[in-house]
């Protein structure tokens, strides 16, 4: 599943916001960096949906020389971001509105050689400790 438009992050002024003022958690081979949001960094088109939750995955060419590793990988995180950002939408929209934030995700070059199941429960452990989720670890992975 394809990240949609809405919750995307992209733009030289938001990665530079990101890595300048995003609070960091750190968990084995990921990195997960918090900020609120800033609409004001974001294309004006874009801006009517910057209270929304938003996501970016890095993934460096050290972490795997092989695009096709790279983007399986993002697809993996992206797809499980939309998980939890529809749950949450049926759950508690107007709470997780009131304390919406820009999320990146930084993966580093031991990534590649841990089980995606094992990666998504790390990434699910990084929400917590953010205070994104507090609810249990999934147990549905990647398919």
């Amino acid at each position: 599943m394809v990240l949609p438009q809405r919750h995307r992050l992209r733009g030289r002024g938001v990665f530079d916001y990101l890595y300048r003022q995003g609070r960091a958690h750190n968990r084995g081979p990921l990195l997960l960096r918090v900020v609120p949001p800033k609409p004001e960094l974001l294309k004006p088109e874009l801006r009517p949906g910057a209270q929304d939750f938003r996501f970016a995955v890095v993934i460096s060419t050290k972490v795997s020389k092989r695009a096709v590793v790279r983007n399986r990988l993002r697809r993996l995180f992206h797809d499980a971001f939309t998980q939890w950002a529809l749950q949450g939408a049926q759950g508690t929209a107007s709470q997780l509105a009131s304390r919406a934030h820009w999320l990146l995700l930084s993966l580093r070059p031991e990534a590649v050689q841990v089980d995606p199941h094992d990666l998504l429960r790390e990434w699910w452990v990084l929400m917590q400790q953010a205070g994104l989720s507090n609810d249990g670890v999934p147990q549905s992975g990647p398919e």
